[in-house]
C-alpha cells in the first residue's frame, strides 16, 4: 500500500461535499508530476484529503477505489483520473501551520513543493499527520 495526500479548494469540491458524495473521480489534475502520481496509485491506497487555500489543513482520510483512467473533463490526451472512496473524517483537521511546526513532517511535498496537488507521502509521513489530528 501506497499513501498520498491530494489537495483540492473547498469552494471547488470541498470534504463536505465528498461527505455527501461517498466517492468522485478525482478529475482536473493539469500538472504533468501530479499527473504521474495519480498514476502510481493503487486501488487501496490510502489519501489524505487537504483544503487548500483558505483553510490550509487535512480533513480526512479517502482511499484509492479505481485506478488511473482518462479524464473525462480534458479536453487533450494524456490527462488521468482516479476514483476516491470516502474513509473517515479525522478528529481534528490538522493544519498547514501544525505540519511546519512538525520536525517528522519537515521533508513533505506539501511544504517543499506547495503548488503540487497530488503527493507521495510515507507510511510514517501519512501516521503522523492522523495521530495528530488525535490530539
Amino acid at each position: 500500500m501506497k499513501y498520498w495526500l491530494v489537495k483540492q479548494e473547498p469552494s471547488a469540491y470541498s470534504w463536505q461535499n465528498f461527505l455527501a458524495d461517498k466517492h468522485t473521480a478525482w478529475t482536473g489534475v493539469r500538472n504533468f508530476q501530479a499527473r504521474n502520481n495519480l498514476m502510481a496509485m493503487k486501488k487501496g491506497d490510502r489519501v489524505l484529503f487537504y483544503h487548500s487555500v483558505t483553510e490550509k489543513s487535512v480533513v480526512g482520510i479517502a482511499e484509492v477505489t479505481k485506478e488511473f483512467y482518462p479524464d473525462p473533463t480534458a479536453t487533450e490526451e494524456g490527462w488521468m483520473c482516479v476514483d476516491l472512496s470516502l474513509v473517515k473524517t479525522l478528529k481534528k483537521p490538522v493544519t498547514l501551520d501544525e505540519i511546519k511546526a512538525d520536525s517528522l513532517l519537515a521533508g513533505i511535498a506539501l511544504i517543499r513543493q506547495s503548488r503540487l496537488s497530488v503527493q507521495p507521502l510515507t507510511r510514517a509521513e501519512f501516521d503522523r499527520i492522523v495521530s495528530v489530528s488525535k490530539k
